[in-house]
């Protein structure tokens, strides 16, 4: 009530006032303040796989984008978006080409209509002729114990990989390793047995890996 009788008062004396008074308050506009955009919770997660990527680490980026997917709340763009991310990081640095292609076709199949949809479409003809050239491969018998470690790595079939190259005692790349750790295939433990491998991560810390349940 005070408010509108002081607001009542300042117009019946503006009215009244003479046009050679001045009056001895200025009055100022004060310019809206921009309120800040505040990230979503999707943008947040996202932001958070390219971290991870770009630190070299893409299984946990993948697992990330797994556990996005399994969100109720996403909406069919953010679903789309993420499994477009997951697909491209597989057919990436994730080595698992026919883990690509199921999301690959699980966006085209549920998202046609995604802004994702026609490059889904693409790179899941890229890795559609990539495995199915890794699965001849490895069917001709032709490879060598390391180059069908690789191929079955790549494909995905990381656990055959792993056996393979514990029962072949392979000592693949450092790259492998680096992966096979960051997956969990491979420990940092002293208490474990079987054969050690050496590691650097990509920030320079140093390792002695092995498998992680072996020996125990």
């Amino acid at each position: 009530m005070r408010t509108l009788i002081a607001l009542t008062s300042l117009a019946v004396m503006a009215a009244c006032a003479s046009s050679d008074v001045v009056s001895d308050t200025t009055v100022t506009d004060t310019a809206p303040v921009d309120l800040m955009e505040v990230p979503s919770a999707f943008d947040l997660a996202m932001s958070s796989v390219e971290q991870l990527v770009a630190a070299g680490n893409e299984p946990t980026a993948i697992d990330r984008l797994t556990q996005l997917l399994g969100v109720p709340e996403l909406t069919e763009a953010e679903k789309a978006e993420a499994l477009y991310k997951r697909g491209e990081l597989r057919f990436s640095e994730g080595h698992d080409v026919l883990g690509a292609i199921s999301d690959f076709s699980e966006l085209i199949n549920t998202y046609e209509n995604s802004l994702f949809a026609a490059d889904a479409r693409y790179m899941l003809t890229e890795a559609t002729h990539e495995a199915e050239t890794l699965q001849a491969a490895i069917a001709s018998g032709d490879l060598s114990p390391t180059e069908e470690f690789e191929a079955r790595f790549r494909l995905g079939a990381h656990q055959d990989a792993a056996d393979l190259m514990l029962t072949r005692n392979l000592t693949p790349s450092a790259d492998y390793i680096l992966d096979m750790f960051q997956m969990g295939y491979l420990c940092d433990d002293d208490e474990l047995t079987g054969p050690s491998y050496d590691l650097t991560e990509p920030d320079g810390t140093d390792r002695i890996v092995r498998f992680c349940e072996f020996g125990k």
